[in-house]
């Protein structure tokens, strides 16, 4: 084997040994590596600027399975626009889990106290169709693993029967079920606490 060919192997490695495995099963748990950004903080801009729809904060704090808050864990969020769609993100290529995703999704990464928070707009359920409101939720634990954990779903929405409502409670990574409240100044603030790799199968124990 030639030096170039050696040296193109051995960065290839290095570049899939860098990515946490996907445990727990489910589609597109890959787009939470693409387009990550190489800082983070606890707060994020989800949308685009200018985006249409009402605002909402959606904020909560990261646990163990013993309770106590989490700090370093990257939280992975997307959801559809006013209209109920995912406005494609075309910088990714057709057919990839990235553009799939849409333009409304971002990272954050709990503080020393556990806490993240996403500014963005509530979005629409899907045109058509009976599924509720729902904001999808990814965690990445960096140097342990990542998954997908239950969407928020919101309690007032009208679509949103009570089978979902009873899966919702004791769903993967915690409650996914959200009381949204109406801030003063017209801005929903919603809060979905996560408890790592709860129901997640396969998860690995953290020492």
């Amino acid at each position: 084997m030639n030096r170039s060919l050696l040296f193109l192997c051995l960065v290839l490695s290095a570049g899939c040994a860098a990515r946490e495995p996907i445990v727990g099963g489910g589609e597109g748990c890959e787009a939470v590596f693409d387009g990550l950004p190489a800082s983070l903080a606890a707060t994020a801009q989800l949308t685009p600027p200018g985006e249409t729809g009402e605002r909402m904060l959606l904020e909560g704090v990261v646990r163990d399975a013993q309770g106590a808050p989490v700090a370093g864990v990257i939280v992975y969020a997307y959801h559809t626009d006013h209209r109920g769609e995912y406005p494609p993100d075309t910088r990714f290529p057709r057919g990839s889990w990235a553009r799939q995703h849409g333009l409304l999704r971002g990272w954050v990464k709990t503080g020393p106290d556990g806490r993240y928070a996403f500014d963005t707009i509530r979005p629409a359920g899907y045109p058509d169709a009976v599924t509720p409101q729902h904001v999808h939720l990814h965690i990445l634990e960096p140097g342990r693993c990542t998954y997908y954990i239950d969407d928020v779903v919101f309690e007032d929405d009208p679509r949103l029967n009570e089978r979902h409502r009873r899966s919702l409670i004791t769903g993967r990574g915690g409650n996914g079920l959200s009381r949204p409240v109406r801030e003063a100044d017209g801005r929903w603030r919603a809060t979905r606490d996560i408890v790592l790799g709860a129901r997640v199968p396969g998860y690995p124990p953290r020492s």
